[in-house]
């Protein structure tokens, strides 16, 4: 029996002394391993405060979901800064991996080089028969697609209902396929017109403005007479811009504000919200700025119809993208980011904290306030009417060539022929340039 106990306590000691010797950290699962982060540079522009809180919300639930790939966002002013500065960025050879591009310029930079064709990640990955076909054209250049949208964007006749009911005209359509046409609002505004009171008909395409808003709103009024800005080619604006359709368009714009005198250069402060314009054309983001102003209800004291048509009926798409850089060292990332706020579920936080129009018809269903009066006229013309502006690398030449082909006819009065003519040569010199 002792010689038992012995035995035991020998293996008892022997076991202590393995522990001992080889202790039980060696043989304890691994800790967790840090994870190892890509990170990735995204540069976009600045809006509004929930623009801004969209994209940050956006990139927070990608991060928690993609702990390997870190979002280091930047973001700069909206329009000319941000352009420059993101084009002298390019040009310093200081590519972001993302970038936020405003879809009409996407051309110049997919021509430069500065962008990663993501044709084939969108056909595969990116749903993109949940994109209406006129929105995808204007993110594609050569047959390939370099963008992938955001948002998306349309505009619509907004009406001073108090000055409808004073002037005894029955309120417009809100139907989004039943819009006046140029015509009829011409008639309208005459009767609304009384200079004497201070009130004016419409505003028809935003004033004069700079920046691309000149371009945006006033591009459409071409294409509703049925006139194009350039050849499909893209070659040249000759027989375009100052076609018999074109021209007429022009003449239509400045008899509004030359022969009819319906239309005014100069407006006073917040004429429409103030009862002193019937009528005025604005993106669908104006309805939440008309309704912070006190007393002015949306359908009370005014109400939104279908942008007007001539011939065709027809309203500008395009908004923000998002795009990769072709000097990213991680495209599958970029990508997977991209995929990420652009799809579904991203698109869907993004309209939920920004309000602005999706380009998905998926997200847009999602959204009941969406498919009712007065967002629904936005989203089905978007869908259903809409149009991209030309997608070329002279784009920023077409842009300002627009505005300054409306600002001679309208705000100036000069030949309308003559007007485009010039227009003509400012285009075709800018589509030789890129040529070069």
């Amino acid at each position: 029996m002792k010689k038992w106990i012995a035995v035991i306590v020998l293996f008892l000691l022997a076991g202590f002394a393995f522990f001992f010797f080889f202790p039980l950290s060696s043989k304890s699962p691994d800790k967790e391993k840090p994870v190892k982060q890509v990170e990735l540079t995204f540069l976009r522009n600045l809006g509004n405060p929930a623009f801004n809180q969209a994209y940050e919300e956006i990139i927070a639930a990608f991060e928690a979901s993609h702990p390997d790939i870190k979002i280091n966002m930047q973001s700069m002013h909206w329009g000319n800064e941000y352009e420059l500065r993101l084009r002298t960025e390019l040009a310093a050879g200081n590519h972001p991996d993302i970038m936020a591009i405003d879809s009409p310029n996407l051309a110049l930079y997919a021509n430069s080089g500065s962008l990663l064709s993501m044709d084939s990640y969108m056909k595969e990955e990116g749903n993109i028969k949940d994109i209406p076909e006129e929105v995808l054209n204007g993110l594609t250049y050569k047959g390939e697609i370099y963008l992938a949208p955001i948002v998306e964007s349309s505009i619509a006749l907004f009406y001073n209902m108090n000055l409808f009911r004073e002037a005894g005209i029955p309120f417009p359509s809100g139907n989004p396929n039943q819009p006046l046409t140029w015509d009829e609002v011409l008639e309208i505004a005459k009767k609304i017109n009384n200079p004497a009171n201070g009130v004016i008909g419409i505003d028809p395409a935003q004033g004069f403005k700079v920046g691309e808003g000149a371009a945006y709103f006033k591009m459409p009024i071409l294409w509703q007479f049925g006139a194009s800005v350039i050849s499909p080619d893209g070659t040249t604006a000759e027989g375009y811009i100052n076609s018999k359709e074109a021209l007429e368009a022009l003449q239509f714009y400045q008899d509004l504000y030359r022969k009819h005198k319906v239309a005014a250069v100069e407006m006073p402060p917040a004429p429409f919200e103030n009862d002193q314009l019937g009528m005025t054309i604005l993106g669908s983001w104006a309805i939440s700025e008309l309704q912070q102003t006190p007393g002015f209800v949306l359908g009370e004291d005014f109400g939104i119809a279908p942008l007007p048509k001539g011939r065709n009926q027809v309203v500008p798409n395009g908004g923000w993208a998002l795009g990769i850089s072709s000097k990213t060292k991680h495209p599958d990332e970029a990508w997977e980011f991209v995929k990420f706020a652009t799809g579904y579920e991203g698109s869907k936080m993004f309209v939920e904290i920004s309000g602005d129009l999706p380009a998905r018809y998926s997200v847009a269903k999602a959204f009941p306030e969406l498919n009712e009066y007065p967002k629904n006229i936005f989203i089905q013309q978007d869908q259903n009417y809409s149009k991209n502006r030309p997608v070329t690398p002279a784009y920023p030449v077409i842009s300002e060539a627009i505005k300054d082909l409306f600002e001679e006819v309208g705000l100036e009065g000069k030949n309308v022929e003559e007007a485009a003519n010039r227009a003509v040569e400012k285009i075709n010199n800018g589509l030789k340039d890129i040529k070069k």
